[in-house]
């Protein structure tokens, strides 16, 4: 497919710009419910294990209900306070009715969203391609946003990304079918590997099941050749960001830290410009 024309990029961008924004929004939604809702269904499964009388929680909770609420005094959010990002200044920040701080992360969440999407369809243009790896941005992003909070990659998020990228595979989107099935198999065990060797060398798990699961995804959407980029990127920002957030907050070297951002933000680049690094890269070291 030709590219868009490079005079003409501000179209696709703005598009991509206004839906991401939409998307940011529900991000937010997914990014504070979704934890919550497993952890009732945890404790349900537990309690149902136990043979103990189920918890009666005062509503249910889904993606879709209840409606937005303060979270300090429980009143709704009018329907024109939430639109993305223009909601929060015309609110400066506060609760419409107890005037609460809003966290910045409500904003901030939508402002990536909306950027990242913007560049997503600058890359791609209005095509099916478009389409398909804004999903995959939106999805990173309420993955890597849990994954800090709560040390966690929701099998809900990971594991239709993963089917999703093997059947687009089927229309060689981004992969080919050969290319998304060793890759998705590669991704996961190239890590479960890793761990394995890292428990019997010191007797810990140096990293979750869902670090496993989002690098097969990567391996599904785009093939087995992105891996090694993939983990290098994250490998190298772990020990930057990482190293330098233990150093400056005063933490010990024990103190675990989320790999999944990691991942996601490499696996992102590897999505927008992967094959361009690799053949910058060969060109360099003079095997291309």
């Amino acid at each position: 497919m030709e590219p868009w024309p490079a005079d003409s990029l501000w179209v696709p961008a703005a598009v991509g710009a206004v839906f991401g924004l939409v998307i940011g929004s529900f991000l937010n939604v997914v990014i504070h419910r979704l934890p919550r809702m497993l952890e009732r269904e945890w404790r349900s499964e537990c309690r149902d294990l136990l043979g103990l009388e189920p918890e009666r929680p005062d509503e249910s909770l889904t993606l879709a209900s209840p409606g937005s609420r303060c979270p300090a005094c429980h009143a709704a959010i009018r329907p024109w306070h939430n639109i993305p990002v223009l909601g929060y200044l015309w609110l400066r920040g506060r609760c419409a009715d107890c005037h609460s701080p809003i966290g910045l992360r409500y904003p901030a969440v939508e402002l990536l969203t909306g950027l990242a999407t913007a560049l997503v369809a600058a890359r791609f243009g209005l095509t099916v391609e478009a389409v398909a790896a804004a999903l995959l941005t939106g999805s990173l992003i309420a993955l890597a946003a849990i994954d800090l909070d709560h040390r966690l990659l929701p099998d809900r998020i990971t594991l239709p990304l993963l089917w999703c990228g093997l059947l687009l595979s089927l229309s060689g989107l981004f992969a080919t079918p050969t290319d998304a099935i060793i890759g998705a198999a590669a991704g996961y065990g190239a890590l479960w590997i890793v761990f394995q060797g890292f428990r019997l060398a010191t007797g810990k798990e140096g990293m979750g099941f869902g670090d496993f699961k989002l690098l097969a995804v990567f391996g599904a959407w785009l093939g087995w050749q992105a891996l090694p980029l993939i983990v290098l990127i994250a490998s190298f920002a772990g020990l930057l960001i990482g190293g330098g957030y233990l150093l400056i907050s005063g933490q010990g070297r024990n103190q675990p830290l989320p790999f999944g951002p990691f991942l996601a933000v490499a696996g992102w680049i590897a999505l927008m410009w992967g094959e361009a690094i690799n053949r910058f890269y060969l060109q360099l070291s003079g095997l291309g």
